[in-house]
Order: C-alpha cells, then sequence, then structure tokens
C-alpha cells in the first residue's frame, strides 16, 4: 500500500493563503490531510533577480489516484504565476495509517 501514497508540496507567501490550499484540497477528498509549515525565509532567483520571501510549505498527504487531480486544483487555486510543485514517495508507514490517507482521499462515492 505503500507505493500508493505520495506528500505532494507546494509554497505560498501569505499564511491564509496556505490556510485555505489546506483546507479546500482536504475538503474536496483530494487528500487526506494537510501540514503547513511554520514561516521560513526562501531565497529564490527570479526573472534575473534575487529575491527573498517569507512562505509557508503546505504538505498533502494523498494517493497516486488523486494526485493529478490536486495538482489541477492547487494550480487553479494558487497565487503564483509558477508554484512550487514537487511530490515524494511515501516507502513505508504504519499500515493504518496509509489506509486512512487511501480512505479519506477516496471520492465519496468510492466508498
Amino acid at each position: 500500500m505503500a507505493s500508493e501514497i505520495v506528500i505532494a508540496q507546494t509554497t505560498i507567501d501569505d499564511e491564509e493563503q496556505a490556510k485555505a490550499l489546506a483546507r479546500g484540497a482536504v475538503e474536496n477528498r483530494l487528500a487526506a490531510c494537510a501540514h503547513i509549515d511554520q514561516p521560513f525565509t526562501a531565497v529564490y532567483r527570479w526573472k534575473g533577480a534575487i529575491e527573498t520571501a517569507q512562505e509557508w510549505r503546505v504538505s498533502y498527504k494523498t494517493t497516486t489516484d488523486r494526485l493529478p487531480q490536486l495538482e489541477a486544483w492547487v494550480a487553479e487555486q494558487h497565487s503564483y504565476e509558477v508554484p512550487e510543485w514537487i511530490t515524494l514517495p511515501v516507502t513505508g508507514g504504519s499500515e493504518a495509517y496509509l489506509k486512512w490517507v487511501v480512505d479519506e482521499s477516496s471520492p465519496q462515492s468510492a466508498k
């Protein structure tokens, strides 16, 4: 079951938007849960200039089946021109927790 689970991450420069991205994905059953990390400083190159910003990371726990819908939803809701979107495979974990992620990420009609 572990290979079905992924962690998908994005960042955003507004705490309320981070909360909206987290809550909306869970409400829409695109992810079982989302964690918002405390703000951190990001330093990056954008359009030829070095930028510094305060950002929040949102980490979603979801399934590979729901990942395309989650990615499309985040891209639609996100305020950045090019939002961060990376995914990390989950290679192990508690079977009970992994089952919970699968169950809570499934569309209502599948239950």
